[in-house]
């Protein structure tokens, strides 16, 4: 196929695409505006304490358990209808939304609010695993890259603007225990109209292409397609690379977000009318992210077409090593808004070659495994680095030492990939 032929343009046209992707872009929009609810009220509320170890325990409790879950999607993604999941998953995330509402409005703090947003969070794997794993079944091959880009930096941004939406409406709700309420319970519409879109697949169309005879599993079955699935992901180089190039990449990303976090929470005041501190300053770090995220989307598609993605990924991940040096060390608002758009950047062209490289490199009836054996590495080593993080970090965030071992952890990690892909 030409290279014209894997341009945005191309990929539009076709409805089942466009299906898919507004599934993701309601269900990521959703996302967005629950993260925004769950954002004032544990992290943001005066309240409530800001010591590195309290934030890093709060991302622990809620992803870590979820990661869990991933063993049980990927295995499932290979045996049920992926339709069906995606229609039942948002479905039951809406009324879990509704069930954290709830506690939000009643006050309810401690475990019973972290078990049911750990529950929202866990259906939230099947539903990410199962548009990865879906997407294969929309576009031809030669337009994976270019998918990708659309599909993953769209869902990114509809999370963005999903936050954003959540902090207007919180600006009438009040930001009161109601008011959160209010904007977790919102989360459940998009929610539910993802669902409605996705049903207008017919029930077999998004694979997996041989489904099982049972959808019954026991523990064991579940951990031999686990292995299955890691084994299988093993024995095709460019899969197993990708997966190691992300997974360092996400440990450098975890602590750039606790680092970010701190600095906001406790650090920052405003600098001048535009670049602020708290919660609005964090806005603008993400809203940088999500232009850097825009960028990639943008560009990665023609680059790879000329330098293959091993070669990109390499570059990107330099170039994110020298960027949050240069850009980070003053520790102060402005740069840190232009090193998050570099991260947003990075992280985004990252992603889109590795969610293409494991398309391509691995059949269909492990991809619903390989892609959880994904997420899971995914999160896993995201708080890793935030717990490590939180006792290496003070309260204020500023750590010229840790932010150097990110910024070599991000050069050592593009060494590495690239070594492992020149030898295959």
């Amino acid at each position: 196929m030409q290279a014209a032929d894997t341009k945005v343009g191309h990929l539009l046209p076709r409805r089942d695409f466009r299906r898919l992707l507004a599934t993701r872009l309601l269900s990521q929009f959703g996302d967005g505006v629950f993260q925004a609810a769950l954002a004032g009220t544990v992290l943001f509320n005066p309240q409530r304490a800001a010591d590195p170890i309290d934030v890093a325990a709060g991302f622990a409790i809620l992803l870590l358990p979820y990661s869990f879950i991933g063993p049980f999607a990927g295995v499932w993604l290979d045996r049920w209808s992926r339709r069906q999941v995606l229609v039942r998953a948002n479905l039951l995330r809406a009324g879990l939304v509704a069930a954290v509402a709830a506690l939000v409005f009643g006050g309810v703090e401690g475990t019973g609010f972290y078990a049911a947003g750990l529950a929202v969070f866990s259906v939230n794997r099947f539903i990410l695993a199962a548009l990865s794993a879906s997407l294969p079944h929309t576009v031809d091959e030669p337009s994976l890259v270019s998918a990708n880009a659309v599909s993953t930096t769209s869902g990114s941004v509809a999370t963005v603007v999903g936050g954003g939406a959540a902090l207007g409406l919180l600006q009438l709700a009040g930001a009161t225990n109601g008011g959160y309420a209010a904007l977790a319970l919102s989360a459940a519409l998009p929610y539910l109209a993802a669902a409605a879109v996705v049903a207008g697949f017919a029930r077999g169309y998004l694979g997996p292409d041989h489904l099982a005879r049972t959808v019954q599993l026991s523990v064991r079955d579940v951990v031999v397609g686990m292995v299955a699935g890691a084994r299988h992901a093993w024995a095709h180089p460019p899969a197993a690379a990708a997966l190691a190039a992300m997974s360092l990449h996400r440990l450098c990303y975890g602590f750039l977000t606790l680092m970010t976090l701190l600095l906001y929470r406790n650090t920052f005041e405003s600098w001048d009318s535009f670049f602020r501190g708290g919660l609005v300053g964090l806005a603008e770090v993400v809203a940088a992210s999500a232009v850097g995220t825009l960028l990639a989307a943008w560009v990665t598609p023609a680059v790879v077409r000329r330098i293959g993605k091993p070669r990109w990924i390499t570059a990107v991940l330099v170039g994110g090593g020298a960027a949050q040096l240069g850009l980070g060390l003053p520790f102060v608002p402005p740069t840190v808004v232009a090193a998050g758009f570099v991260l947003g950047f990075v992280s985004q062209a990252v992603k889109i070659c590795v969610d293409t490289t494991l398309q391509e490199s691995v059949d269909d009836d492990f991809r619903g495994r390989v892609f959880s054996v994904y997420d899971t590495l995914f999160n896993v080593t995201f708080v890793a680095a935030l717990l490590v993080g939180a006792f290496a970090l003070p309260p204020s965030g500023i750590s010229y030492v840790m932010l150097v071992v990110v910024g070599a952890g991000y050069w050592l990690t593009a060494v590495a990939y690239h070594g492992i892909t020149r030898r295959h």
